[in-house]
């Protein structure tokens, strides 16, 4: 049962909210033995969205990284009950007056209170809205997105094409990011593999060069010559005379020498697992990849245990989808990468939207007792997947 002072400290919250009177509310002091994924502290502040108040919260997590979300007035009980499973004190301050909650290492539960909350007075409160549009490093007036059909001269992003753009600005976010990862001064070797029209590319290129400073030269191979003549003549018109494109297949591309970054965009199916073995196999210094359809384990996966949602095809297909990209990072954890997945867009604009990204741990030693530990969890994982109809492709090379 909910104690009666935590119902009332929400109650309060909730009170403050709906009046539009919330300064901020933090959750701090964790718990002795809570998890470290609950984060440091939760701070809460009033935000507009849809004409809607609600809380928002951001919780302070490990290495400078946040995470948000967003409670409307009839989850704040619920909200306010699991934060105090984790933190241990509680602080609101509302424009006309302010309240503590306090739960000691025994559970006793203190609520103090100052002022008449959720009525006014002092200082207004001056809301901040998420409607507002978000500031990205690409706006529409850069010349690559003329030829591919994404803008017009002026520098609109046509209607057709504004998926497409978020799409392309986002991913420009991550390689800004990537080249910060880099480090160094040098010329950058970039790899766009299965790269199709070449939007990526361009972007990637783009920001690299005219944005971070960095000399670059991008190869960018796909299969169809008739595709690779047409982003030819973008890069040409665009100025961008340090990328070449290749007809090839990515098994037969030989890269110049160890990338410092490969990309690749929807990919499909197993293509992607090509791109990811050439990028471990060269030891590229990042690798940004979202992937495509994942059928390989859809059709393969022999494994009884999880037959109680592989049964259910549209069930099955998601399974398959998340379980071969969380294969896929164990994979390149065992092959020395430091790894994580991230959402590259929102999935109104794709549902085609995780993105896969790895960074070389340069002193990672393979004959190590970690990476041993790191290749047996993966051969594990492939095994109680597949069974034992595991694909040569998913065995990790001998050193």
């Amino acid at each position: 049962m909910t104690d009666a002072k935590l119902s009332a400290f929400a109650a309060l919250i909730r009170q403050s909210v709906e009046a539009g009177t919330l300064r901020n509310v933090t959750f701090h002091s964790p718990r002795s033995g809570a998890s470290a994924d609950g984060g440091l502290k939760v701070r809460g502040e009033l935000r507009e969205i849809g004409n809607q108040l609600v809380l928002q919260l951001e919780t302070s997590l490990t290495e400078g990284r946040v995470t948000q979300r967003n409670v409307e007035a009839d989850g704040i009980l619920l909200c306010v009950t699991d934060l105090t499973e984790v933190y241990r004190r509680a602080d609101l301050t509302d424009a006309g007056g302010s309240a503590s909650l306090m739960i000691s290492k025994k559970g006793a539960v203190t609520l103090l209170q100052k002022g008449k909350i959720g009525e006014g007075g002092g200082e207004p409160v001056s809301v901040r809205g998420n409607n507002r549009e978000k500031r990205r490093l690409l706006d529409g007036s850069e010349p690559f997105l003329i030829p591919l059909g994404i803008a017009d001269r002026t520098g609109r992003i046509h209607d057709r094409m504004q998926s497409k753009f978020r799409q392309i600005a986002r991913f420009a976010e991550y390689v800004a990011d990537a080249e910060k990862r880099i480090g160094g001064d040098g010329e950058l070797y970039v790899c766009d593999l299965c790269c199709g029209k070449s939007y990526l590319s361009f972007a990637a290129y783009h920001v690299l060069t005219g944005i971070c400073g960095r000399r670059v030269k991008m190869t960018c191979v796909d299969l169809k010559d008739s595709v690779m003549a047409y982003c030819r003549g973008v890069a040409e018109e665009a100025g961008f005379d340090g990328m070449e494109f290749l007809a090839m297949n990515i098994g037969d591309f030989l890269p110049e020498r160890n990338p410092d970054l490969v990309i690749s965009l929807h990919a499909c199916d197993t293509a992607t697992d090509l791109v990811l073995d050439f990028a471990a196999e060269h030891r590229a210094g990042m690798i940004l990849s979202t992937p495509c359809c994942q059928r390989e384990l859809n059709r393969a996966m022999d494994c009884p245990t999880l037959d109680f949602i592989a049964d259910v095809p549209i069930l099955r297909q998601k399974l398959a989808s998340t379980a071969t990209d969380a294969l896929r990072l164990l994979k390149l954890e065992a092959e020395g990468y430091r790894c994580d997945a991230t959402e590259l867009i929102d999935p109104e604009d794709t549902p085609k939207n995780v993105m896969l990204r790895a960074q070389l741990d340069r002193s990672f030693d393979p004959s190590s007792p970690d990476a041993l530990r790191k290749r047996t969890r993966f051969e594990a994982a492939a095994a109680f997947l597949f069974g034992e109809r595991l694909p040569e492709h998913w065995r990790i090379k001998s050193e």
